[in-house]
């Protein structure tokens, strides 16, 4: 099995012609690259990956904070498709050994700091995706996003947000190749 996860310190993949056609769709690169760029505009993500979660070297301390995409299911209607894409934000708990002794409601711990800046970065994706250049680029986002939080699912005592964006853009986006 090849690896599926993709880490962007890339300038641009290959994209190889198809044979069968003198066009083909590019919507996947599109919306891949469109998340890229917001994420990396953001200050606050400093990798991002795509594909197979289980492929990620989730130990290497040194790349998060972490962004994670992959693609849902995809639906076409009359020059429109629609991606599911879920995307998680995650970062590093990282737990002091000093005992806390003023105000127990923040524990010993960062994962407040964790969760408000991933939500952050989720706001910017969701934001972007309404109202900025995406918008305006034909990116339409057609449902509510709702982000849920998680808190050690992954190993390295990660914690963040995951969503689940639709993302409508037009299928006649082809390209001479």
């Amino acid at each position: 099995m090849f690896n599926m996860v993709r880490v962007w310190e890339r300038k641009k993949w290959a994209r190889s012609k198809n044979d069968k056609t003198k066009y083909k769709m590019r919507q996947v690169y599109t919306i891949l690259d469109k998340l890229k760029e917001i994420l990396r505009a953001n200050g606050i993500t400093k990798t991002v990956t795509f594909g197979d979660l289980t492929q990620v070297d989730l130990n290497k301390t040194t790349m998060f904070p972490l962004t994670h995409i992959f693609f849902g299911n995809v639906t076409f209607s009359d020059h429109i498709m629609s991606a599911s894409v879920r995307i998680l934000c995650l970062d590093v708990v990282d737990i002091t050994k000093e005992k806390q002794t003023e105000d127990m409601a923040f524990g010993n711990d960062n994962l407040q700091d964790v969760l408000n800046t991933q939500l952050q970065v989720v706001n910017d994706i969701q934001q972007e995706m309404r109202r900025g250049n995406s918008f305006s680029d034909n990116f339409q986002v057609t449902s509510d996003i709702v982000a849920e939080p998680f808190q050690d699912n992954f190993e390295n005592q990660l914690a963040g947000w995951g969503v689940t964006i639709n993302i409508q853009v037009p299928t006649n986006e082809l390209s001479l190749c």
